[in-house]
């Protein structure tokens, strides 16, 4: 049984991380979500000037704001000279972190935890409250964290680490060295230091998804990263927390994708691919290996942005006239006014 979620009242809160409570101070809340799906029992947080229409719709009980933010939202806030730092700190209050692991030993009663149908090899781990479906195989050194869940038919081969509370479909083929629900690189700068921000989300996979060896599937921030029904992922893959990856997206080796990343369905990413951050992908995209995505891709299609090989001698030639092509543009601009003029006889 899941323990309570603790609560707080904002002066609480500010009992302990500093802050001026505004409104009232007795407003008790129990969770950190956006503005955008926060909830009566939620705090939420302000740290970019371009959500801060957000505040006008929120229902979040209680919100964290800059002083030049401070009279944009009504109800109960704290004010803080750095929300996004404040929010990490806050974070960490509400979700203290759990050391260590307790699992049993895989000589213990399993049967009580993972049915008999399942195939469980030397040296795996598997914590409280997991639950294995039918005909699992795990192999030897296996992990599975307290809270998690692997689906039917799933296969997981030797050392793949799965997170607390993270969810795998039937199905699944997660290869050797893979690790599902490690912490998402998210900290927030405060002066010269780095505040670490919990990952409070998990990763959900999907059914019928193949994961290679030795990838790297972070876990969410404050929503889930998801991995949709039938993704094939190949090996040292790195998919960054928040992202939401559609059904049957392809993702070849050595591709990284950054946080807050939505790819739709059936998109295809060639070796070395990388992704920016906090884009969109239209489904059906494909984009070439080694290709750098730094804007949204709203039109499905192929993208390449990979200058095409060459001799370096060429190369630097070629790149010379890259550097030139703004200048060049401004030139043929002017001469076609120059030459309308003179069609036009001014």
């Amino acid at each position: 049984m899941a323990a309570e979620r603790p609560s707080f009242t904002l002066a609480e809160i500010a009992a302990q991380l500093g802050g001026d409570v505004l409104g009232d101070a007795q407003t008790r809340v129990s969770r950190i979500a956006p503005l955008d799906a926060a909830g009566p029992e939620d705090i939420s947080f302000l740290s970019s000037r371009k959500y801060r229409n957000l505040l006008q719709t929120t229902t979040a009980a209680a919100v964290i704001l800059a002083p030049d933010a401070a009279d944009a939202f009504t109800g109960p806030r704290i004010v803080t000279g750095n929300p996004y730092a404040y929010y990490a700190r806050l974070a960490t209050l509400m979700n203290p972190p759990v050391h260590g692991f307790a699992g049993v030993h895989v000589t213990a009663s399993l049967a009580s935890q993972v049915p008999h149908s399942a195939a469980i090899g030397a040296g795996v781990s598997i914590g409280r409250d997991v639950v294995i479906g039918e005909r699992v195989v795990l192999y030897p050194g296996c992990v599975v964290q307290d809270g998690a869940a692997i689906g039917d038919d799933s296969v997981l081969y030797p050392n793949v680490s799965v997170y607390h509370g993270c969810q795998i479909g039937q199905r699944a083929i997660i290869h050797s060295g893979t690790v599902i629900g490690s912490d998402g690189f998210g900290f927030a700068p405060d002066g010269m230091d780095w505040v670490k921000i919990p990952q409070l989300g998990i990763v959900r996979i999907g059914n019928d998804v193949e994961i290679g060896a030795n990838s790297a599937v972070d876990r969410g921030t404050l929503s889930d990263t998801v991995i949709g029904d039938g993704c094939k992922i190949d090996n040292l893959v790195h998919i960054a927390h928040n992202c939401q990856i559609g059904a049957r997206t392809v993702l070849a080796g050595c591709t990284g994708i950054a946080g807050s990343t939505t790819l739709g369905e059936h998109c295809i990413v060639g070796g070395a691919g990388m992704i920016s951050g906090h884009l969109n992908i239209a489904g059906g995209t494909t984009v070439s290996g080694g290709s750098l995505v730094m804007k949204n891709i709203l039109k499905p299609g192929v993208y390449t942005s990979v200058f095409p090989l060459d001799t370096h001698d060429e190369w630097l030639r070629n790149a010379s006239h890259i550097r030139r092509l703004s200048k060049l543009a401004d030139r043929i601009s002017e001469l076609e006014r120059k030459l309308e003029e003179i069609d036009t006889g001014n």
